[in-house]
């Protein structure tokens, strides 16, 4: 078998599909993306072609070295991600030669479900109590939302307040039926984060994440010691040589790569099997589309350190395309109970509507994220 050629969808709401073909018509799919840098990935994956055109698809990991090793500078977001998405399809394929969901291929089940969650709010999270409610009589008892708006460097009490008055709001509105996490967003430097950590405690959050960007990992040790809190981070971390510093320090709870980010199912399995050596949980990232949840539930699936899935149903940035929009069958993404069962389809268990995608694709999109400026001016992070 060999792969013939590839064909990449840039589709709303920010996403980036690809699709590899072989010479015996079978075809994997994969989602390399940064949000905000689709055009990017893109040239990335066909720069990458260069290694795998021609080649047995089912080789997945000499493709993986090749494309990792064969260039002189490697990693960074833009081109881990193609990497990543390439990974996928290529896992996709092999699924669907044998026959099998790529777990099988991965030494097989662990368990029998998987805890997932859901957004609620957007970047300026207002009605949480309305919100929890809702996702909590759809059946989900876990949801994440943004901690706080931008912050400089150290900021008002009253945005603290505004913090802790939303988490007060959710807990009066839920109780302990529904668990949530607070994403900081690397909005947050180390002053604030330290304050709103130790503030957060009360209210027993599941964990904070990103509660500091991920090139400032070392304050994650003062920001510990304030709170009891688990801490999750990595998804702004892309190969195991980033999580590698990241755990050997001993700052994470919890580690959230990226499957469509950090290298794909084959890195993120040896991600995983690595903080499990640290006796760290983990949460892969997934604030994307349907491949990039398929990859996550096939690798969650085999990771007894795995403990729940983010999935992007319905999250704020989904306007112009949803989870579901690109999919012929919805059922593998049916949740009961606040659980996602097993797939059992072939390859990553999804199977894509190809026209449909064809048509947004047209339509393309060039998301951003938004640029926040403080009070004074200088920019914020988003």
């Amino acid at each position: 078998m060999k792969i013939t050629g590839f064909r990449l969808y840039p589709a709303p709401p920010r996403w980036l599909f690809l699709k590899l073909e072989t010479d015996e018509g079978l075809c994997g799919w994969g989602e390399p993306i940064v949000e905000g840098r689709a055009h990017t990935v893109a040239a990335a994956v066909e720069e990458l072609s260069y290694y795998f055109l021609g080649k047995d698809p089912r080789r997945i990991e000499d493709l993986w070295q090749t494309m990792y090793r064969a260039g002189f500078y490697r990693g960074g977001p833009e081109v881990m991600s193609a990497i990543s998405g390439i990974d996928q399809a290529l896992w996709d394929i092999k699924g669907r030669a044998l026959g099998v969901p790529v777990y099988e291929l991965l030494g097989g089940l662990c368990r029998d479900s998987l805890r997932v969650y859901c957004w609620i709010g957007g970047d300026r999270p207002d009605d949480v109590a309305a919100a929890v409610r809702e996702k909590r009589d759809q059946g989900y008892t876990a949801v994440k939302m943004n901690a706080t708006e931008e912050l400089h460097y150290v900021d008002s009490y009253k945005k603290v307040q505004q913090v802790l008055d939303r988490c007060a709001a959710l807990r009066d509105a839920v109780g302990y039926d529904v668990d949530f996490a607070l994403d900081f967003h690397g909005r947050v430097h180390k002053p604030m984060a330290k304050v709103l950590a130790r503030e957060l405690e009360a209210f027993k959050p599941m964990f904070i994440e990103e509660p500091v960007l991920a090139e400032n990992i070392e304050a994650l040790r003062e920001i510990a010691a304030h709170t009891s809190v688990p801490i999750a981070t990595g998804e702004r971390m892309f190969s195991r040589w980033d999580f590698k510093r990241l755990l050997v320090a001993g700052y994470a709870d919890v580690v959230q790569p990226d499957l469509s980010h950090a290298g794909g199912i084959s890195e993120c399995r040896k991600i995983a099997a690595m903080a499990e050596a640290f006796d760290v949980a983990v949460a892969p990232h997934c604030p994307l589309g349907p491949v990039a949840l398929a990859a996550c539930v096939q690798l969650d699936m085999v990771t007894p350190n795995a403990f729940i899935q983010e999935q992007s149903l319905g999250i704020h940035y989904n306007r112009g395309g949803d989870l579901l929009t690109y999919l012929k069958d919805a059922s593998p993404f049916r949740y009961h109970q606040g659980c996602i069962a097993p797939p059992t389809g072939p390859g990553l268990g999804v199977e894509v509507d190809e026209e449909k995608l064809s048509a947004m694709a047209a339509q393309g999109h060039n998301w951003k994220n938004p640029v926040w400026r403080n009070a004074d001016g200088t920019i914020a992070e988003w």
